[in-house]
Protein backbone atom coordinates (compact mmCIF):
# COMPACT_ATOMS: atom_id res chain seq x y z
CA UNK A 1 0.00 0.00 0.00
CA UNK A 2 1.28 3.66 -0.64
CA UNK A 3 0.15 6.91 1.39
CA UNK A 4 0.33 10.31 -0.29
CA UNK A 5 2.05 12.94 2.02
CA UNK A 6 1.35 16.56 1.77
CA UNK A 7 3.07 19.35 3.55
CA UNK A 8 2.47 23.24 4.14
CA UNK A 9 4.92 25.43 5.80
CA UNK A 10 2.47 28.57 7.50
CA UNK A 11 2.72 30.62 10.19
CA UNK A 12 1.95 29.76 13.54
CA UNK A 13 -1.79 31.63 13.69
CA UNK A 14 -2.64 29.43 10.83
CA UNK A 15 -2.30 26.40 12.19
CA UNK A 16 -5.72 25.38 13.60
CA UNK A 17 -7.86 25.90 10.63
CA UNK A 18 -4.86 24.28 8.47
CA UNK A 19 -4.98 20.92 10.42
CA UNK A 20 -9.16 20.90 10.69
CA UNK A 21 -9.53 21.54 7.07
CA UNK A 22 -6.82 18.64 6.62
CA UNK A 23 -8.49 16.38 8.88
CA UNK A 24 -11.88 16.84 7.12
CA UNK A 25 -10.38 15.86 4.03
CA UNK A 26 -9.99 11.99 5.33
CA UNK A 27 -5.96 12.59 6.28
CA UNK A 28 -5.30 9.28 8.58
CA UNK A 29 -3.34 11.86 10.65
CA UNK A 30 -1.34 15.66 10.63
CA UNK A 31 2.12 16.29 12.35
CA UNK A 32 3.68 19.51 13.40
CA UNK A 33 7.35 20.06 12.98
CA UNK A 34 9.65 23.53 13.24
CA UNK A 35 10.21 25.19 9.56
CA UNK A 36 12.91 27.54 10.81
CA UNK A 37 15.05 25.83 13.01
CA UNK A 38 13.49 27.47 15.86
CA UNK A 39 13.75 24.78 19.26
CA UNK A 40 11.24 24.77 21.81
CA UNK A 41 13.85 23.98 24.54
CA UNK A 42 11.86 25.21 27.73
CA UNK A 43 7.95 25.53 27.23
CA UNK A 44 6.05 26.32 30.37
CA UNK A 45 4.27 23.76 31.98
CA UNK A 46 0.71 22.40 30.82
CA UNK A 47 1.43 24.16 27.02
CA UNK A 48 1.92 23.20 23.80
CA UNK A 49 3.99 26.03 22.23
CA UNK A 50 4.14 26.13 17.75
CA UNK A 51 7.31 27.68 16.27
CA UNK A 52 6.57 31.07 14.34
CA UNK A 53 6.87 28.65 11.25
CA UNK A 54 5.07 25.87 11.65
CA UNK A 55 5.56 22.32 9.10
CA UNK A 56 1.89 20.68 8.73
CA UNK A 57 1.93 17.17 7.56
CA UNK A 58 -0.99 15.16 6.44
CA UNK A 59 -0.83 11.89 5.51
CA UNK A 60 -3.59 10.49 3.46
CA UNK A 61 -4.26 6.48 2.24
CA UNK A 62 -3.59 6.28 -1.60
CA UNK A 63 -7.91 5.55 -2.83
CA UNK A 64 -8.89 7.66 -6.09
CA UNK A 65 -11.98 9.24 -3.75
CA UNK A 66 -9.72 10.61 -0.95
CA UNK A 67 -6.95 11.39 -2.87
CA UNK A 68 -8.90 13.51 -5.28
CA UNK A 69 -10.06 15.72 -2.10
CA UNK A 70 -7.13 16.08 -0.70
CA UNK A 71 -5.17 17.44 -4.28
CA UNK A 72 -8.51 19.84 -4.78
CA UNK A 73 -8.11 21.03 -1.15
CA UNK A 74 -4.47 21.50 -1.59
CA UNK A 75 -5.11 23.44 -4.79
CA UNK A 76 -7.30 25.56 -2.86
CA UNK A 77 -5.57 26.46 0.22
CA UNK A 78 -2.06 26.74 -2.15
CA UNK A 79 -4.47 29.74 -3.32
CA UNK A 80 -5.92 31.03 -0.12
CA UNK A 81 -2.76 30.95 2.35
CA UNK A 82 -0.08 31.95 -0.65
CA UNK A 83 1.95 29.18 -0.29
CA UNK A 84 2.91 26.10 -2.01
CA UNK A 85 2.41 22.69 -0.95
CA UNK A 86 4.87 19.65 -1.25
CA UNK A 87 3.26 16.45 -2.14
CA UNK A 88 4.95 13.19 -2.49
CA UNK A 89 4.13 9.37 -2.79
CA UNK A 90 5.51 7.27 0.09
CA UNK A 91 5.43 3.55 -0.62
CA UNK A 92 4.52 1.26 2.60
CA UNK A 93 7.37 0.09 4.09
CA UNK A 94 8.03 -1.90 7.69
CA UNK A 95 7.95 0.96 9.89
CA UNK A 96 8.80 0.15 13.04
CA UNK A 97 12.17 -1.39 11.39
CA UNK A 98 13.05 1.78 9.31
CA UNK A 99 15.08 3.13 12.37
CA UNK A 100 17.82 0.74 11.92
CA UNK A 101 19.15 2.58 8.80
CA UNK A 102 20.53 5.16 10.91
CA UNK A 103 21.18 3.57 14.48
CA UNK A 104 23.86 1.48 14.55
CA UNK A 105 26.42 0.82 17.41
CA UNK A 106 28.72 3.68 18.85
CA UNK A 107 31.23 3.79 21.30
CA UNK A 108 31.26 6.19 23.96
CA UNK A 109 34.58 6.96 26.28
CA UNK A 110 36.95 4.13 26.36
CA UNK A 111 34.65 0.77 26.40
CA UNK A 112 30.94 1.64 26.37
CA UNK A 113 28.89 0.95 23.63
CA UNK A 114 25.31 1.42 22.76
CA UNK A 115 23.92 -1.15 20.01
CA UNK A 116 20.63 -1.56 18.96
CA UNK A 117 19.28 -5.08 19.98
CA UNK A 118 20.43 -7.82 18.27
CA UNK A 119 23.89 -6.00 16.93
CA UNK A 120 26.83 -6.43 18.78
CA UNK A 121 29.97 -4.13 19.09
CA UNK A 122 33.46 -4.59 17.62
CA UNK A 123 35.44 -4.52 20.57
CA UNK A 124 36.21 -7.92 22.81
CA UNK A 125 36.36 -5.24 25.94
CA UNK A 126 32.96 -3.52 25.06
CA UNK A 127 30.51 -2.99 27.86
CA UNK A 128 27.71 -2.95 25.78
CA UNK A 129 24.15 -1.72 26.38
CA UNK A 130 21.49 -2.80 24.02
CA UNK A 131 18.79 -0.45 23.47
CA UNK A 132 15.92 0.22 20.81
CA UNK A 133 14.67 3.69 20.10
CA UNK A 134 11.19 4.27 21.52
CA UNK A 135 8.29 6.35 23.30
CA UNK A 136 11.15 7.70 25.50
CA UNK A 137 14.08 10.07 24.69
CA UNK A 138 17.66 8.49 24.98
CA UNK A 139 19.53 6.25 22.99
CA UNK A 140 23.11 8.46 22.77
CA UNK A 141 22.59 10.43 19.73
CA UNK A 142 21.84 13.76 21.35
CA UNK A 143 25.30 15.45 22.37
CA UNK A 144 23.87 15.89 26.29
CA UNK A 145 23.12 11.79 26.52
CA UNK A 146 26.89 11.43 24.79
CA UNK A 147 28.09 13.71 27.37
CA UNK A 148 26.90 11.65 30.58
CA UNK A 149 27.46 8.63 28.65
CA UNK A 150 31.51 9.48 28.36
CA UNK A 151 31.35 10.34 32.12
CA UNK A 152 30.35 7.57 33.41
CA UNK A 153 32.45 5.75 30.72
CA UNK A 154 35.46 7.35 33.07
CA UNK A 155 33.65 7.43 36.10
CA UNK A 156 34.61 4.67 39.07
CA UNK A 157 31.43 2.62 39.22
CA UNK A 158 32.27 -0.35 41.36
CA UNK A 159 29.94 -0.72 44.12
CA UNK A 160 28.15 2.32 43.63
CA UNK A 161 24.93 3.26 44.32
CA UNK A 162 23.46 5.50 41.32
CA UNK A 163 20.24 8.21 40.51
CA UNK A 164 19.62 8.71 36.94
CA UNK A 165 16.93 12.25 37.48
CA UNK A 166 14.87 12.27 34.81
CA UNK A 167 15.79 8.79 33.09
CA UNK A 168 13.66 9.03 29.81
CA UNK A 169 14.66 5.56 28.45
CA UNK A 170 16.99 4.83 31.82
CA UNK A 171 20.07 4.62 29.10
CA UNK A 172 22.32 6.49 31.96
CA UNK A 173 21.04 4.20 34.95
CA UNK A 174 21.20 0.86 32.86
CA UNK A 175 24.71 1.97 31.65
CA UNK A 176 26.15 2.56 34.81
CA UNK A 177 24.87 -0.56 36.26
CA UNK A 178 26.74 -2.76 33.22
CA UNK A 179 30.08 -0.43 34.20
CA UNK A 180 29.85 -1.74 37.73
CA UNK A 181 27.27 0.15 39.55
CA UNK A 182 25.61 -1.93 42.41
CA UNK A 183 22.40 -0.15 42.75
CA UNK A 184 20.85 2.23 40.18
CA UNK A 185 17.41 4.36 41.27
CA UNK A 186 15.83 5.62 37.86
CA UNK A 187 13.25 8.94 38.12
CA UNK A 188 10.94 10.21 36.01
CA UNK A 189 7.63 11.74 36.56
CA UNK A 190 6.79 10.26 32.50
CA UNK A 191 4.84 6.57 32.96
CA UNK A 192 5.82 5.94 30.03
CA UNK A 193 9.29 6.82 30.68
CA UNK A 194 9.70 4.93 33.90
CA UNK A 195 7.65 1.76 31.63
CA UNK A 196 10.34 1.79 28.80
CA UNK A 197 13.53 2.00 31.53
CA UNK A 198 11.80 -1.17 33.35
CA UNK A 199 11.61 -2.81 30.05
CA UNK A 200 15.37 -1.87 28.92
CA UNK A 201 16.68 -2.95 32.22
CA UNK A 202 15.02 -5.99 31.69
CA UNK A 203 16.39 -6.79 28.48
CA UNK A 204 19.86 -6.01 29.89
CA UNK A 205 19.74 -8.45 32.40
CA UNK A 206 19.51 -5.53 34.98
CA UNK A 207 16.37 -5.32 36.36
CA UNK A 208 17.15 -6.74 39.79
CA UNK A 209 19.35 -3.68 40.62
CA UNK A 210 17.15 -0.64 39.32
CA UNK A 211 14.07 0.68 41.05
CA UNK A 212 12.14 2.85 38.56
CA UNK A 213 10.28 5.29 40.30
CA UNK A 214 8.22 9.29 40.09
CA UNK A 215 9.91 11.88 42.26
CA UNK A 216 8.06 11.69 45.22
CA UNK A 217 9.04 7.82 45.82
CA UNK A 218 12.39 8.44 45.59
CA UNK A 219 13.80 6.05 48.30
CA UNK A 220 15.43 7.79 52.21
CA UNK A 221 19.37 8.05 51.89
CA UNK A 222 22.03 9.37 49.40
CA UNK A 223 23.61 7.72 46.27
CA UNK A 224 27.32 7.77 45.34
CA UNK A 225 26.75 9.16 41.90
CA UNK A 226 23.80 11.53 40.39
CA UNK A 227 23.03 12.54 37.04
CA UNK A 228 20.30 14.57 35.59
CA UNK A 229 20.26 15.20 32.03
CA UNK A 230 17.06 17.30 31.77
CA UNK A 231 17.07 20.96 31.04
CA UNK A 232 18.73 24.21 32.86
CA UNK A 233 15.80 25.76 34.31
CA UNK A 234 14.73 22.49 35.87
CA UNK A 235 18.25 21.77 37.30
CA UNK A 236 18.60 25.32 38.73
CA UNK A 237 15.12 24.78 40.71
CA UNK A 238 16.21 21.38 41.71
CA UNK A 239 19.74 22.15 42.62
CA UNK A 240 19.02 21.99 46.56
CA UNK A 241 17.20 18.52 46.06
CA UNK A 242 19.73 17.13 43.79
CA UNK A 243 22.52 18.20 46.09
CA UNK A 244 20.78 16.10 49.05
CA UNK A 245 20.06 12.99 46.92
CA UNK A 246 24.30 13.12 46.76
CA UNK A 247 26.59 12.03 49.80
CA UNK A 248 29.43 13.79 50.94
CA UNK A 249 32.15 12.95 48.12
CA UNK A 250 30.07 11.90 46.48
CA UNK A 251 29.97 12.35 42.26
CA UNK A 252 27.25 14.57 40.05
CA UNK A 253 27.07 15.47 36.61
CA UNK A 254 24.04 17.25 34.86
CA UNK A 255 22.92 17.90 31.16
CA UNK A 256 20.82 19.08 29.34
CA UNK A 257 22.67 22.48 29.43
CA UNK A 258 23.43 24.96 26.52
CA UNK A 259 26.65 26.95 26.63
CA UNK A 260 25.09 30.08 27.63
CA UNK A 261 23.92 28.86 30.25
CA UNK A 262 26.34 27.13 32.43
CA UNK A 263 27.87 29.94 34.10
CA UNK A 264 24.11 29.81 35.66
CA UNK A 265 24.01 25.73 36.55
CA UNK A 266 27.62 26.35 38.12
CA UNK A 267 26.51 29.41 40.42
CA UNK A 268 23.55 27.37 41.40
CA UNK A 269 25.38 24.12 42.43
CA UNK A 270 28.33 25.75 43.63
CA UNK A 271 27.24 25.74 47.40
CA UNK A 272 27.48 22.31 47.58
CA UNK A 273 29.82 20.83 45.04
CA UNK A 274 33.40 21.37 43.88
CA UNK A 275 32.96 21.75 40.31
CA UNK A 276 35.31 20.75 37.68
CA UNK A 277 35.81 22.46 34.46
CA UNK A 278 32.63 21.82 31.68
CA UNK A 279 32.87 19.40 29.32
CA UNK A 280 31.08 20.42 26.01
CA UNK A 281 29.70 19.05 22.86
CA UNK A 282 28.80 21.30 20.13
CA UNK A 283 26.46 23.99 21.89
CA UNK A 284 25.64 21.48 24.54
CA UNK A 285 27.69 21.33 28.59
CA UNK A 286 27.99 19.04 30.94
CA UNK A 287 28.88 20.41 34.55
CA UNK A 288 29.87 17.75 36.91
CA UNK A 289 31.30 18.07 40.62
CA UNK A 290 32.07 16.57 43.96
CA UNK A 291 29.72 16.65 47.19
CA UNK A 292 31.43 19.13 50.03
CA UNK A 293 31.86 17.93 53.36
CA UNK A 294 28.80 19.15 54.87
Amino acid sequence: MAWLQISFVVERDCVPLLEAALENAGALATTLGDAADEPQLEPPLGTTPLWRRVRLTALYPDQPQVLATALALSRSLAAHLGVKPQIERIEDRIWEQTWRDDFEPARFGRRLWICPQGQSADDPDAVVVELDPGLAFGTGRHPTTALCLRWLDGADLVEKTVIDYGCGSGVLAIAALRLGAIHAVAVDHDLQALEATRANAEHNGVADRLFACPPEEVPEGPADLLLANILAGPLVELAARLAALVRAEGRLAVSGILHDQSAQIMAAYAPWFRLDKPRTANEWVLVSGCRKQS
